[in-house]
């Protein structure tokens, strides 16, 4: 009875965690699409990198962690792509590219994959 009831919750805390990782992609995606509006010099797209950078890092931490259950390698094909992720903002800052359309569409797909 017990164990029913805790992994109830555990099944429960899963897809909480899951519909705030779903939130957080859904926010930095729409930041991204209005920064990709406004331009390379806007307060907009500062923005959107810094929360995109902050999110990345958060979820490989996560990924890094060896109680995290997903399997290994899920784990390292997300830590690259964050990798990526990670080298692309530095591109955009840096004005090697201006296109933010490849995070965007990266992102859609790791949101999609949330459900």
């Amino acid at each position: 009875m017990y164990e029913f009831a805790y992994n109830e919750v555990v099944e429960e805390s899963r897809a909480t965690m899951r519909a705030r990782e779903r939130a957080a992609m859904d926010r930095v995606i729409g930041m991204l699409r209005m920064a990709q509006e406004k331009g390379p010099l806007s307060r907009e797209r500062v923005d959107a990198l810094f929360y995109l950078r902050r999110l990345w890092m958060i979820f490989m931490d996560d990924l890094k962690d060896p109680n995290n259950e997903l399997p290994d390698p899920l784990r390292a094909g997300l830590i690259s792509i964050g990798l990526w992720m990670l080298k692309e903002i530095d591109r955009v800052r840096s004005r090697v590219t201006d296109d933010l359309a490849p995070m965007i569409e990266i992102n859609e797909i790791i949101r999609d994959g949330l459900k």
